[in-house]
């Protein structure tokens, strides 16, 4: 991501915490090693890559594959979460219900970019805040109408 805000790291743990997680193989990478598998969390990855494999994270060949892992999880989850990227939210957004997203009020330069909510989507919740470095975000919650 091209910010730092620690911030967003602190409300991205507290509200995935004790939840599966999916995430692309590229998402995966771009973590820190330190942080592999993300802590407290199943870690499902979704790749192409044949015989890909991490210690600490299940791989799946598809989004409805690792959706299919997680409903056979016991205890069954009550919530997941999809963290990346792009493809996987934009395969998501058609499924899921709910969308928590951080909006930060500056323009970056990228090549993944989440999608944007359509009007079946209504905004629910708007938490906004400024970080140290004066940088203004919200976190937004969005549910299906």
């Amino acid at each position: 991501m091209p910010w730092q805000l620690p911030e967003d790291l602190a409300h991205f743990k507290r509200t995935t915490a004790g939840c599966p997680v999916i995430m692309g193989r590229k998402t995966w990478d771009s973590l820190p090693p330190r942080f592999r598998p993300l802590p407290g969390r199943s870690n499902l990855v979704v790749t192409r890559q044949v015989g890909w494999s991490a210690d600490g994270a299940r791989s799946a060949t598809s989004l409805e594959q690792a959706l299919a892992d997680c409903a056979q999880m016991e205890p069954a989850p009550q919530e997941l979460w999809v963290i990346g990227g792009g493809q996987l939210y934009a395969q998501a957004s058609a499924l899921a219900e709910r969308a928590v997203v951080t909006e930060i009020d500056q323009d970056f330069e990228g090549d993944t970019f989440a999608p944007r909510l359509g009007a079946d989507w209504a905004e629910t919740a708007r938490d906004p805040h400024m970080a140290a470095s004066g940088l203004r975000f919200a976190f937004v919650t969005y549910q299906r109408r």
